[in-house]
């Protein structure tokens, strides 16, 4: 049977012709003023090692309970830290195949189902999390720093195993629940070679004469799990196929990842990295790249600095236009990528620009017309909106378990064919909503709910938050006369089991984000009469500003 390359073997092969450079600089923290005091840097042989020696302690545990090689093991953690990288790496080092969970999913309950779904045979989770597995049906352990226990010198199986390019490597999940919960994503042998392909394509050093040196997207260093904030990203969690996809990429090209102090770091922590850690291309969400961008409209020092960054790499939302107008006519070199937990990257712009997005090399996908046919003819559609369709025959098209009928994945991602060639995103076809971090939120699975529990209390409603830290409800109440904040209660209470299944950024857990507006006040279409969601964002944007803490 054939090996496959996985970031296992990129890894070994990184320390060995990068042995000495730093694969991670990691903050150290004064603890009562949280100011970083010095940056830390971890060499790749060092990381290797660490891989290595965690990798043994596991086999150890995992042999003493029973657990054979091969089997699936749940990962509950943050995967913000260097300790939780050593985690993450070292079971599959040692042969187990990771199930990934982060800290947004608190639920047990939907844990352990989403474990029994992928015949999971243990669990490793955060020590915040200790008083509620109790109940695991399977061995649990908590993720301690295996440096300092003393480990038996057990084998471990080879890096590269002989597999089927269809065997599963690892498995993650969707952003957004489901049914309740999320939606397993497994990543096969063949696949993840294929998305290690395309994401050492994604982070080709720009100056090829010194070390590549970037931010780990949104990391939590040097903070307790348990002290971690609801709505901190955790889209840039090891844990999420995002940071996976793109630190995998960094350590092909023997680049050094930063792990910054928190998800919206300050703009003067951004000049500090490109002072002392000799920071030249920012990887960030758009929600906080623009904090930076604001800044330097009147601090012409951190505008200089952003002027020579090699690259700022973003991805998950677009950019406003006053932020790329900026961008555009100030000279900062930026670059846009479209992609997704199913896919990896998919869509990358030319460096220094945002659109036009083109498919990435060596892929086979398709932009067809919304609800024609995949056979049916091409015509021109410059102003027709096309669905992303990731073809069959493309090396990185997911598992079959989540690909349509016709047996291509369709992303439901709309985007406009531009007259010169390339594409400009245009949402999504569906029911889903992106949070301030990229995270995807199910509205229609909410709306739903409102409407089973609460039908004698909300005759209308409708959920938002396009680029918000989480969703808003919006009702119209089926009795005028009734008290405004009982209603919103009561709703909350109706809704609380439902909310309390879903992952953080989807939740509606206070009456703070319910607004209760008079009958017939939602904007509504004038075929249908359904609400649109797009224009009760923009209606109510001052109200959704205030709700959120946004300076109006």
């Amino acid at each position: 049977m054939p090996h496959f390359k996985t970031h296992l073997t990129v890894l070994e092969q990184s320390a060995s012709l990068y042995a000495s450079s730093p694969a991670f600089k990691v903050p150290r923290l004064n603890p009562e003023t949280q100011e970083i005091l010095e940056w830390h840097s971890i060499s790749y042989s060092q990381f290797l090692a660490d891989v290595e020696l965690f990798a043994k302690f596991w086999t150890q545990r995992f042999s003493a309970d029973g657990v054979p090689p091969r089997s699936v093991v749940g990962v509950w953690l943050g995967g913000m830290t260097y300790l939780d990288a050593i985690h993450i790496y070292s079971i599959a080092r040692a042969g187990y195949v990771p199930q990934f969970f982060s800290l947004r999913l608190p639920n047990p309950e939907v844990i352990f189902e989403l474990l029994a779904k992928s015949n999971g045979k243990a669990l490793i989770y955060d020590s915040s999390f200790a008083d509620i597995v109790h109940t695991s049906p399977v061995p649990a352990h908590i993720a301690i720093d295996a440096r300092n226990v003393s480990i038996a010198d057990v084998s471990l199986p080879p890096v590269a195993p002989d597999v089927n390019g269809s065997d599963t490597l690892m498995i993650f999940h969707t952003s957004g629940s489901t049914s309740g919960r999320p939606k397993l994503v497994p990543c096969s042998y063949a696949w993840w070679q294929e998305c290690l392909r395309k994401s050492a394509l994604a982070t080709i050093p720009p100056n090829p004469h010194r070390q590549d040196v970037t931010t780990w997207m949104y990391v939590v260093a040097s903070l307790p799990s348990s002290q971690v904030p609801d709505l901190f990203s955790f889209r840039g969690s090891l844990c999420h196929i995002g940071q996976t996809f793109m630190y995998s990429g960094f350590i092909q090209h023997g680049s050094c990842a930063i792990q910054i102090s928190s998800q919206a770091f300050p703009s003067s922590e951004l000049m500090d990295m490109i002072t002392r850690c000799h920071l030249n291309r920012l990887v960030q969400f758009p929600t906080y790249l623009t904090a930076h961008i604001r800044e330097s409209r009147h601090n012409p020092k951190l505008l200089a600095m952003l002027q020579g960054l090699d690259e700022i790499f973003y991805s998950g939302l677009m950019l406003s236009s006053d932020d790329e107008d900026w961008i555009l006519r100030h000279g900062i070199n930026i670059r846009n990528c479209f992609g997704s937990t199913e896919c990896g990257a998919m869509l990358l712009s030319t460096p220094g620009k945002s659109v036009p997005l083109v498919p990435m090399e060596g892929t086979s996908y398709g932009f067809f017309p919304i609800n024609s046919s995949l056979d049916g003819p091409h015509q021109n559609a410059n102003a027709r909106t096309l669905e992303l369709v990731i073809l069959s025959d493309s090396g990185d098209c997911p598992d079959p378990s989540l690909r349509a009928a016709d047996g291509h994945y369709h992303t439901g991602d709309l985007f406009l064919e531009l007259p010169g060639g390339g594409y400009v995103s245009r949402g999504r076809d569906d029911d889903w909503i992106k949070s301030e971090n990229s995270l995807r939120c199910d509205t229609k699975a909410i709306e739903d709910n409102v409407r089973a529990t609460c039908a004698d209390l909300v005759s209308e409603c409708i959920v938002v938050g396009n680029g918000r830290p989480s969703p808003a409800l919006f009702v119209e109440a089926a009795d005028p006369n009734m008290n405004e904040e009982r209603l919103k209660k009561d709703i909350i209470r109706r809704t609380r089991h439902f909310h309390s299944r879903r992952y953080l950024h989807e939740r509606i857990s206070s009456t703070n984000f319910i607004l209760v507006v008079p009958r017939d006040t939602l904007p509504r279409t004038a075929s249908k009469g359904n609400v649109r969601r797009r224009a009760v964002e923009d209606t109510f944007k001052t109200q959704l500003d205030r709700m959120y803490g946004v300076a109006c």
